[in-house]
């Protein structure tokens, strides 16, 4: 019965929010089937109706912990996208999620240069051409929180090696 209930509101819903132009955000949890013995045995609870109304479904886990110093500042998260209509499936990502302020974006900017070789990292210490942003990601960052023009200069090469279009423009 509530499975049905549940069915009839998505459908209602799904309508009013293509009309308004609108997203809808569910957030949900994880439980254990019991005695699932092949496949996987979490699922989430209210019925096969959200999943089948969704049109993009994101699996969200801690990964591990950000740390600035010895206090813990943020979380690693991965994304695994589940479902999605609008784009192409089973894509991932790894990002940094720190509390009172959420992405951090030069966390980000980071982490992509260092895998394009826009910046270099060489043990724990990272450095832009000659300039050495810091020892360990909390110290680089720290750097270009300080240097704007720096971290735009970086952003812009990222972009041009990632073959898209400059933040400038």
């Amino acid at each position: 019965k509530q499975a049905r209930l549940m069915s009839q509101a998505l459908r209602k819903l799904k309508g009013l929010a293509h009309k308004a132009n609108t997203a809808i955000i569910f957030i949900n949890q994880l439980r254990e089937k019991i005695g699932v013995m092949f496949g996987n045995p979490e699922t989430t609870p209210g019925g096969r109706a959200l999943k089948f109304f969704a049109d993009m479904r994101l699996d969200v886990r801690r990964i591990g912990e950000v740390k600035d110093g010895g206090e813990k500042t943020g979380n690693r998260v991965r994304v695994k996208v589940v479902k999605n209509k609008l784009a192409p499936p089973f894509q991932e990502a790894e990002f940094d999620v720190l509390y009172g302020e959420g992405i951090c974006k030069l966390c980000d900017l980071i982490d992509v240069a260092s895998e394009l070789k826009v910046i270099n990292k060489s043990g724990a210490w990272y450095s832009y051409g000659d300039i050495r942003l810091g020892q360990g990601k909390e110290q680089a960052k720290k750097f270009l929180m300080e240097n704007p023009e720096i971290a735009q200069e970086i952003e812009n090469k990222v972009r041009e090696v990632a073959g898209l279009a400059s933040a400038d423009t």
